[in-house]
């Protein structure tokens, strides 16, 4: 989730590039639209995007698609601000994200409102991010598009069939190990030229 106090891509950038300094990982996993952000923040470091946006291929990416933006539209309040992003959906489509009420109740305490120009800003994508160190894990078939883009570009890939968005409240283990299996695949990885995408 961006940070509370994030109004533009470029404050989610900056905040998570911090805590990339603070920590110099050698991982970096991304999830969701944390993806967008992910190559400025890693620096070279190998990435693991689980069930993520990817960014443009150069220049700049939009933090929301414009078909997107159409629906958090019709959700902006009074104050100018969207609800938490689980109330951006029915009941019938969230519930099944979380394992139980307690995990829901956790995610849900943290969830920032933004406002509607924060999806409507964009943030840097550095030059041939593509053909750096990335692999690709995606939970069902959400970010079927996203998956088929990381194949064409000689990604590591996997997919767990069947499973949401927030999967790793379901099953960290898991994931924690496709995640680490797509990382060793990484080694010594070379994407190669990407292909169109």
């Amino acid at each position: 989730m961006p940070p509370r106090a994030a109004r533009s891509g470029a404050d989610v950038l900056a905040a998570y590039r911090e805590a990339f300094d603070d920590t110099r990982p050698g991982l970096v996993v991304a999830h969701s639209n944390a993806g967008l952000v992910a190559p400025a923040v890693a620096d070279g470091t190998p990435i693991v995007f689980v069930d993520a946006a990817l960014p443009a291929a150069s220049g700049e990416s939009p933090m929301a698609p414009p078909a997107m933006l159409g629906h958090l539209d019709a959700l902006v309040g009074v104050d100018g601000l969207l609800p938490p992003w689980t109330r951006w959906w029915g009941e019938e489509d969230v519930a099944p994200l979380f394992p139980d009420r307690s995990a829901r109740a956790g995610v849900e305490a943290s969830e920032p409102r933004l406002p509607l120009g924060y999806f409507r800003t964009t943030v840097p994508v550095p030059e041939g991010w593509q053909s750096g160190p990335c692999a690709y894990l995606a939970f069902g078939g959400t970010y079927a598009v996203e998956l088929a883009r990381a194949r064409r570009l000689g990604w590591p890939v996997a997919q767990l069939q069947g499973a949401l968005h927030l999967h790793f409240l379901h099953d960290a283990d898991g994931v924690v190990a496709r995640v680490l299996e797509l990382a060793s695949a990484l080694d010594g990885h070379d994407a190669g030229t990407p292909g169109p995408v």
